[in-house]
């Protein structure tokens, strides 16, 4: 997690992907971001999925190894239930854990840093 001194860092993921662009180029982009990021020392406290963004989370996606890799270092994946139950996506989430808006808050309120990707 983090390092004496560092923040504590949010990132908020409310795309399938990153940026705005066709769906292969945000995959591409998430892909690297999330393999990057699982590579270094300097982890963040949480990473919040919401919206579309829940779909990072499910059967198919493109970054589940990385994410797996995160929450195996320690850093907490909070999904949004009521995004999961929109989507009809509950029964394809594989990694995180199920949460509501009131835990992505207190995660955000708790941060130093809070990063939207």
């Amino acid at each position: 997690m983090n390092a004496p001194n560092q923040p504590v860092t949010v990132i908020l993921v409310s795309n399938d992907g990153m940026g705005k662009s066709t769906v292969d180029l945000q995959h591409i982009a998430a892909d690297k971001y999330f393999g990057l990021l699982a590579a270094h020392d300097l982890l963040p406290a949480a990473i919040c999925f919401y919206t579309d963004g829940v779909r990072l989370v499910c059967e198919g996606s493109p970054v589940l190894d990385h994410l797996r890799a995160l929450e195996a270092k320690g850093v907490h994946l909070i999904v949004c239930q009521t995004c999961l139950d929109h989507l009809d996506l509950n029964d394809k989430l594989r990694v995180g854990i199920v949460g509501g808006m009131p835990d992505i808050i207190d995660a955000q309120w708790r941060a130093d840093k809070v990063i939207t990707i």
